[in-house]
């Protein structure tokens, strides 16, 4: 059998269709974050959404080379120990799947089954994406710049390596990092030890783990990753609109207790003080609204303050107490940012199960 006729393509479940084998294979070897993990500023890494492609690939931090080449001056190679000789900077960095709140939708888009949880913070180190860049000199026939996992598999039939591309504007301008520490210790395995790309306020799929070279193009990369797979499409045919920069979202701490299979919410009548975050990776949050309603009535939380300007693109804290009387409830919220953009009460599907930030609802009973 051949590698395009074994790999399974992308479809849509058939109405009433539960998870799939292949989906629940996807879910035991990536997780999301337990939303209650957001009471933490910094996720720890145990705790922060993993999503690997293909397998982790095995790797020796001692032996490791990233190769900056293609449309520069000078070709350049560089092993972990050059990298921190030119210096740490540390960056509070918000990451979510593209593909979070996938497993919502209807009809369901057949992948990684996410339900909210693909999210996560951290503070990485590393050097600049930008200062690299320069030190190799772009020559002026540069247009994009292609960053090259060690992660290798199947996807639709396409045999590759994992790898995305960004302009060459967006390389430079976007503050990304070439990182080897998360929140002060070695990158874990499953975060891209020994060496990964991490591009604030883009979607997770832009930060490639396990990074061994950067290739300046003087054309538009078309690899599969960027031009098919990371697209907003309306139908198959459709040659769809990249993915970018993350959509405003907030969610909520679930309050009480839960019940084990529904994850429903049990509380005390009286004030039930209601905690969580917002992010965009477009501006920084401006206001977060909560209801208790299901969304007929909306309140004004109150936002704690960015941690530094640095971090303008990390998630932030809002607080709201609710004073929650007996019976049925259905809590949920919508974060606003700073460029316009809001979060919708239900977002438009795609075929791809994308860029979902439909509001959270959480389902509580006060007693």
């Amino acid at each position: 059998m051949s590698i395009e006729n074994f790999s399974v393509r992308g479809r849509l479940a058939d109405t009433g269709e539960g998870i799939t084998a292949d989906e629940l294979q996807l879910a035991a070897r990536n997780h999301g974050m337990p939303l209650e993990s957001l009471r933490y500023d910094v996720t720890p890494p145990g705790l922060h959404y993993v999503l690997v492609h293909y397998d982790i690939p095995a790797t020796n931090a001692g032996e490791w080379l990233l190769n900056v080449d293609g449309c520069v001056e000078q070709p350049l190679t560089f092993g972990l120990t050059e990298l921190r000789a030119m210096g740490r900077r540390t960056v509070r960095v918000t990451l979510e799947c593209a593909g979070n709140g996938r497993a919502t939708l209807q009809p369901r888009p057949i992948s990684q089954p996410w339900l909210s949880e693909a999210v996560g913070t951290a503070e990485w180190t590393g050097v600049l994406l930008s200062d690299l860049l320069r030190l190799a000199g772009l020559r002026s026939d540069a247009v994009d710049v292609v960053f090259t996992g060690a992660d290798h598999g199947v996807e639709r039939g396409v045999e590759q390596d994992y790898q995305r591309g960004l302009s060459v504007e967006e390389a430079i301008d976007s503050g990304a990092l070439v990182a080897w520490e998360m929140n002060g210790a070695p990158l874990p395995p499953q975060h891209g030890y020994p060496l990964r790309l991490v591009v604030p306020g883009w979607y997770g799929m832009a930060s490639v783990k396990w990074l061994r070279s950067i290739e300046v193009i003087d054309h538009t990369f078309d690899g599969f990753q960027n031009a098919v797979a990371y697209r907003i499409r309306t139908d198959a045919d459709d040659p769809g609109v990249a993915i970018t920069r993350i959509e405003p979202r907030a969610l909520l701490v679930p309050p009480g207790f839960p019940d084990f299979m529904s994850r429903h919410r049990f509380v005390a009548a009286g004030t039930v003080p209601l905690f969580g975050r917002a992010w965009s990776g477009w501006a920084p949050i401006e206001r977060v609204e909560v209801s208790t309603d299901a969304g007929v009535n909306w309140h004004e939380a109150k936002l704690s303050a960015p941690s530094n300007e640095d971090d303008e693109l990390a998630w932030r804290a809002f607080a709201y107490d609710w004073e929650a009387t007996p019976g049925e409830h259905v809590l949920t919220v919508r974060a606003y940012d700073a460029s316009g953009r809001e979060q919708p009460i239900e977002a438009p599907w795609n075929r791809g199960g994308f860029t979902n930030n439909t509001a959270q609802r959480i389902t509580v009973l006060v007693t």
